[in-house]
């Protein structure tokens, strides 16, 4: 794969290094194009030793006319990377704003293009930072997140470039199993009011400690975003998740426990068009909760726990004709025959089966891999980013919501 690597004015301009190795180890050829900021930063001929090719900087390489050519290589390019992308160089692609060979070579870009944002905190919970990211989505770049994860909270850190190593992760399983990106969002949904379930839940055991599980929020907040992308009011009740989101038109109602998931999404469900319940809530939960902090003596901790309350089935129960309601099961064993039984016992008009057998789906990753089951139809879908299943889920909701006129 001929991949094109922008590397803009960032103090993560360093990071660029570990992603060229990253890329060029499977087997990827690598032209860098750095902006003049950049090389405040990294030298061209660091980049150049890691790639065996030249680095592009200027639109003229010498002063006898020879000149880069933008347009071939965004013909030969099979991916443009910018990684990584700070706020002036992404309000510049997102206006069209061609002043140096980087943006140039965006606009002549024919492959899928990704970026990886880098900035403070300030700078990219900025409405112009986040806005400028929305028309780059909408146009069909694929934003890497900032990374949080287990490296920072969902405040402190935000708006630090991803990992290299998870970006090529993510770039080359975005070729290897969708070679095709999502086309521009549409306003299909426009007027809609979704509700989506995201994230764990936490059911405390006592001040310090809780039953949970590995749930980071990432495909309820994909499909928050894709559906407020295509023009919906979306009511998101997430769990505690160390990765969130700034896009407009989404209304977080941050929540801790089953109990409180339940309060919140019986409450907005009513008023909804539809419902996605894509959090990984708790089965069980203590029956009683400690005042101070449990200590240690004997040998044993004995825990009884009580079923929390199913959220899914109760707003299966209240949901009045025209609304719709999607589901998600995580399995282990026996995956289709349990969807299937837990689509029609929930009243879901499809459910998201995905398994923690399929590597690279699940808990925790950038990718997943699903099945979408409704009362008639079984549609298996590769492994892909979760911004491209999340998109693959929606499209079967509007769906939905066709054949209902």
């Amino acid at each position: 794969m001929n991949i094109v690597l922008g590397i803009t004015g960032s103090i993560a301009a360093y990071k660029a290094c570990t992603l060229i190795r990253q890329f060029v180890k499977q087997g990827h050829e690598v032209q860098v194009v750095i902006t003049p900021a950049g090389k405040e930063f990294i030298t061209p001929v660091t980049l150049s030793a890691l790639t065996s090719k030249p680095v592009i900087s200027d639109f003229f390489s010498q002063r006898d006319g020879t000149w880069h050519s933008h347009v071939d290589l965004g013909l030969w390019a099979d991916a443009m990377v910018v990684a990584p992308a700070t706020a002036s160089t992404i309000g510049k692609m997102a206006n069209g704003i061609a002043d140096n060979m980087l943006i140039t070579t965006y606009l002549s870009m024919k492959a899928p293009v990704f970026v990886a944002p880098a900035m403070d905190l300030d700078m990219w919970r900025h409405p112009a930072t986040q806005a400028n990211l929305d028309l780059l989505r909408k146009r069909g770049v694929t934003v890497i997140e900032p990374a949080s994860g287990e490296l920072a909270s969902h405040l402190v850190g935000k708006g630090r470039m991803e990992e290299p190593e998870k970006i090529a992760e993510f770039v080359i399983a975005s070729f290897n199993n969708a070679p095709i990106l999502n086309p521009a969002a549409d306003c299909s949904l426009e007027g809609r009011r979704i509700l989506i379930t995201a994230g764990p839940t936490y059911e405390r055991i006592d001040p310090v400690r809780f039953i949970g599980n590995y749930s980071s929020g990432k495909m309820g907040i994909a499909l928050a975003e894709e559906c407020a992308r295509r023009g919906a009011e979306v009511q998101l009740v997430l769990g505690p998740v160390q990765r969130s989101t700034t896009a407009p038109g989404i209304n977080i109602i941050p929540v801790e426990s089953a109990r409180q998931m339940w309060e919140a999404a019986s409450k907005l469900f009513p008023d909804m068009d539809a419902g996605i319940l894509c959090a990984a809530v708790a089965d069980f939960t203590p029956e009683e909760v400690a005042d101070t902090k449990i200590k240690r003596e004997g040998d044993d901790l004995v825990l009884r726990l009580k079923p929390t309350r199913d959220i899914a089935a109760g707003l299966g129960a209240m949901k009045r004709p025209g609304q719709r309601l999607v589901g998600f099961a995580l399995e282990t064993n026996d995956e289709l025959p349990h969807a299937q039984e837990k689509l029609v016992r929930k009243n879901f008009d499809f459910i998201v089966l995905n398994s923690l057998n399929d590597a690279g789906a699940g808990f925790r990753h950038d990718t997943n891999k699903v099945t979408i089951i409704s009362r008639d139809a079984i549609t298996p879908y590769p492994l892909k980013p979760k911004t491209d299943v999340a998109a693959d889920i929606i499209d079967n909701l509007d769906k939905c919501f066709k054949e209902s006129l």
